[in-house]
């Protein structure tokens, strides 16, 4: 069976053990908010001496934790959101170091391959911290592959600060009625679970401002209006300033079939331009209802046909297929794309000097387009963290200090910002002030105090956090998400800005969404749905694999001719293996989380 892919890479949590329902096959990765820029402490250990004492218990039963730096261990992190397997190493590597004295190896099953959660589950022992998606993870809690915290996470107040979403989520898993602490939701917020508070989408069209300035900045009512625009851009644009080919899009197979979603990710994120959301093998209308994701109306097909017909026209990386993650933000860096679709993709090109110069990316409206977002991750995003239920009293109290220290204000800043006299510094006022924009981007050399070696090279490659970087930062009053401070915002309020605000009659694009009627927003809920049984699971899979392979060869197809032929083929294939036994299981399982969505709107 070929390894089906996750949102940052491969991973498929097969189920053939005895120990049924740890792994779906189905809840693979999901791409975070956006790349952490992380950071690393000064060389001073906060925690005082080489020993750390755990906070009071805020609901007043707790107690204190004395713990010792001098033994070095390796903590072992089992990560599904991970693109990187091995030791860390680089800044972060030494923050832990000179913070915790531990050692953090990785364990990426995107990486590795299906054959390492096999053996890790055989072995009783999936790791010392894991990282799974929240079905999985509560499929683990079930078969006692995860540590009872509930006693112990009252000793530390950092993860208190997030104590009722914490208990929201345990209380939703099947068979945890007496309420025990197991899991620790991640990319929780400070916010609210039916705002949204961020300035751009998740997923929207978003093109070069000097480009888009250059080819009259047109009204563009529809995709092939921007198909349009973008093979006007290609034309006038067909290179980068070393004289590299640049394309309308470029696209990579190595994230598809993840986030829940059946598909290539592609296309998969595309389809929330139609205020549209894809659950597995299923898509939900903005009306509360579902239909099959094969519907030949429906927005995958839209969207996949959309992506052929750029390449018709020329529009897309001949590179597309056979490139990974890894290849493309290199292209989007030196300027070879045209079309972003993800808001964190900005990060590798955008910058306070583009913004002053007029040559960033910025959202473009599509008139007939009406945008699906998820609200605030107040409850989280989906995936857990969770500790081993094998780790010894020593390593788990280590772990638990590690893990407050990560939901600490401290430890965001270091995730979400950087490392202070590198990437930020304290203005007069306390608020921060962003240095080396580009240290991501570039892979910035950090300076042999903070560790050496290239800035990305060395990122936090745990890949995923407790606290999402739209909360506020208590010290500052103001989200951790640099483009949220008031000091870039006032450094970006840029000649470019204020005409994209004055030909769109907003600010911001969230703003523009909303003053126009066009934001769909979903609650953020707290739910635990149901694996796949081991036969919805095979029949998924083989599914995946169909929906997978002819979805790109449609894309890359000769005619529309072809591309019919080939939908057919492919639906008629999926359909001769079962593809509507999950369809109806993904219908029941995902009317849980639409109930639960529903109630949350009707107590507002």
């Amino acid at each position: 069976m070929k390894r089906l892919l996750s949102i940052l890479l491969v991973v498929c949590l097969v189920l053939t053990m005895a120990l049924a329902g740890c792994g779906d096959t189905t809840s693979k990765g999901t791409r975070t908010d956006s790349p952490s820029t992380g950071g690393t402490p000064k060389a001073e250990d906060s925690t005082g001496g080489g020993k750390a004492t755990g906070g009071g218990d805020s609901s007043g039963s707790g107690g204190t934790r004395v713990i010792s730096h001098d033994k070095e261990i390796t903590i072992e992190n089992y990560n599904v959101a991970a693109n990187f397997h091995g030791e860390q190493t680089g800044w972060f590597g030494k923050l832990l170091k000179d913070k915790f004295n531990i050692k953090l190896s990785i364990l990426a099953p995107q990486v590795a391959g299906d054959a390492l959660y096999q053996t890790r589950i055989s072995s009783g022992h999936l790791g010392d911290i894991v990282l799974l998606e929240g079905p999985n993870f509560a499929d683990c809690v079930q078969n006692g592959l995860i540590k009872d915290i509930s006693d112990e996470i009252k000793n530390w107040p950092n993860l208190m600060e997030y104590y009722n979403q914490i208990e929201a989520y345990n209380k939703s898993i099947p068979g945890n009625e007496e309420g025990k602490i197991y899991g620790i939701p991640c990319q929780m917020t400070n916010t609210s679970p039916t705002v949204y508070s961020q300035d751009v989408i998740y997923s929207s069209p978003q093109l070069r401002w000097d480009l888009y300035q250059a080819i009259g900045a047109p009204v563009i009512q529809d995709l092939n209006g921007l198909l349009d625009a973008l093979e006007a851009i290609q034309k006038i644009h067909p290179t980068n300033e070393e004289g590299e080919p640049a394309y309308a899009m470029t696209l990579w197979p190595d994230w598809d079939g993840g986030d829940n979603m059946m598909g290539i990710a592609n296309v998969v994120q595309l389809t929330t331009w139609y205020g549209e959301k894809i659950k597995g093998s299923v898509v939900l209308r903005p009306d509360g209802t579902f239909y099959k994701l094969t519907d030949k109306n429906g927005t995958y097909r839209k969207m996949l046909h959309f992506l052929f017909e750029a390449q018709q026209r020329g529009l897309v990386d001949p590179d597309s297929m056979d490139q990974d993650w890894n290849a493309v933000y290199p292209k989007i860096a030196s300027g070879r794309v045209h079309l972003l679709w993800y808001s964190w993709q900005q990060g590798f090109w955008n910058t306070a000097e583009r913004l002053r110069e007029g040559n960033a990316f910025i959202f473009i409206p599509v008139m007939d387009q009406n945008y699906y977002a998820d609200a605030d991750t107040y409850y989280g995003s989906g995936r857990v963290f969770g500790i081993g239920a094998g780790v010894d009293e020593e390593k788990f109290l280590r772990i638990m200090e590690f893990l407050d220290w990560y939901a600490s204000p401290e430890g965001v800043v270091y995730q979400h910002i950087g490392i202070e006299g590198f990437n930020y510094e304290v203005g007069p006022d306390g608020k921060y002030i962003i240095k080396n924009e580009n240290a991501l981007m570039d892979n910035l050399p950090v300076p042999e105090e903070w560790g050496g070696g290239g800035f990305n090279d060395g990122n936090n490659a745990i890949n995923q956090w407790i606290v999402d970087s739209i909360s506020i930062n208590p010290k500052t009053g103001e989200p951790y998400a640099r483009t949220y401070w008031s000091s870039y915002k006032a450094a970006t309020q840029t000649e470019m800005k204020w005409q994209w605000a004055e030909k769109f009659g907003a600010n911001e694009p969230a703003e523009w969404m909303k003053k126009n009627g066009k934001l769909i927003i979903s609650p953020n809920v707290v739910v635990t749905l149901p694996t796949d049984p081991n036969d919805i699971a095979v029949i998924r899979n083989s599914c995946e694999e169909i929906l997978e392979e002819y979805s790109w060869k449609m894309i890359f197809c000769g005619s529309e001719e072809k591309f019919n032929q080939l939908w057919d083929e492919m639906v008629a294939k999926m359909d001769g293996n079962d593809f509507d036994q999950v369809v109806q299981f993904d219908m029941q399982k995902w009317q849980i989380e639409l109930e639960a969505k529903k109630k949350v709107m009707e107590n507002q």
